[in-house]
């Protein structure tokens, strides 16, 4: 069975949708001790969230760059998320999507949540033909982000060490069996 091109993939349940960010320790223990990102989180910052576990694993370099050595898994209330993919602009101008650079150029700058779409990876970090979805927070969809929509956030730093171990001995099945068990993304259906 094909992947579609274009699929949010993530871990979740019917109350909530798992996202990675990766962050200096600075950020990052705070944001766990308090389950809320704190100072020295900027909230006046755009700030990224995805949903896939190896794209951030290649984002952060396994949680070795420097300034991501954390990944955090935020769980976040998926009424929450999916109004911020609702009401998403593309980072790009895209003569498909948009009727013009001009009306492009609009939403873009009344969007608060940019959306952005990049290669997944493989266990190796190598780019697959199908995207995952990167949401771009900026404005009053951080406020939300931090205030409403986080309902946990955990280190999964070490679980990307292990994996990237494995990943490294040529453990392929053994790394699979680890990932978060990601699955086709279906939005909340309010009737």
């Amino acid at each position: 069975m094909s992947v579609p091109p274009h699929e949010i993939r993530a871990v979740y349940d019917d109350e909530t949708i798992t996202v990675y960010q990766a962050y200096s320790p600075a950020i990052a223990v705070p944001a766990v001790a308090a389950q809320r990102f704190v100072p020295p989180f900027k909230r006046d910052r755009m700030t990224w969230v995805k949903p896939s576990f190896l794209w951030m694993m290649y984002r952060s370099g396994w949680a070795m760059k420097e300034g991501q050595e954390h990944v955090l898994a935020v769980r976040l209330r998926r009424a929450g998320f999916d109004a911020a993919v609702a009401g998403a602009c593309l980072s790009h101008y895209s003569p498909a999507v948009h009727a013009s650079r001009a009306d492009w150029s609009r939403q873009l700058r009344t969007s608060p949540v940019r959306v952005q779409w990049d290669p997944e990876r493989s266990l190796q970090l190598q780019p697959l033909a199908h995207r995952s979805l990167q949401l771009g927070l900026s404005g009053d969809a951080v406020h939300r982000y931090v205030d409403d929509w986080t309902v946990s956030i955990s280190d999964v730093t070490p679980l990307a060490h292990e994996i990237h171990a494995l990943v490294r001995a040529r453990s392929l099945d053994e790394a699979r069996a680890l990932l978060p068990a990601e699955r086709p993304y279906q939005p909340v259906t309010i009737t």
